[in-house]
């Protein structure tokens, strides 16, 4: 067994409280997003050295290589439908049931 020095445990028994509440797990969430982000940006995209020299075209780089990121990640997306039918309002149901025409003259201009 291990017992921390008194104003360890304290610190440590506060940090736990802290721990539970909403705020700090959305900031944590938030500051998880970002390190998941930053270890693509590593690992997956050899960010750690620079090809260049000089802090204005590392800056570049690294603007460019999230670019990257983003287009990958657009990529990967779902297709999204460009078109999907409305669903019929009451009045156009009830024109429906009692085979009733329902042309949207007022919105041809007509």
């Amino acid at each position: 067994m291990n017992f921390l020095p008194r104003h360890l445990h304290e610190l440590q028994a506060r940090n736990r409280t802290d721990q539970q509440d909403r705020r700090w797990k959305r900031l944590y969430a938030t500051r998880s997003g970002v390190e998941g982000t930053i270890c693509e940006l590593v690992n997956g995209h050899q960010a750690r050295r620079s090809r260049y020299h000089g802090l204005r075209k590392t800056h570049v780089q690294h603007v460019l290589t999230g670019i990257a990121i983003n287009i990958e990640r657009l990529a990967s997306r779902a297709p999204i439908h460009a078109y999907s039918p409305r669903v019929p309002t009451a009045f156009q149901k009830y024109l429906d049931f009692r085979s009733l025409s329902w042309e949207c003259w007022w919105r041809q201009g007509k």
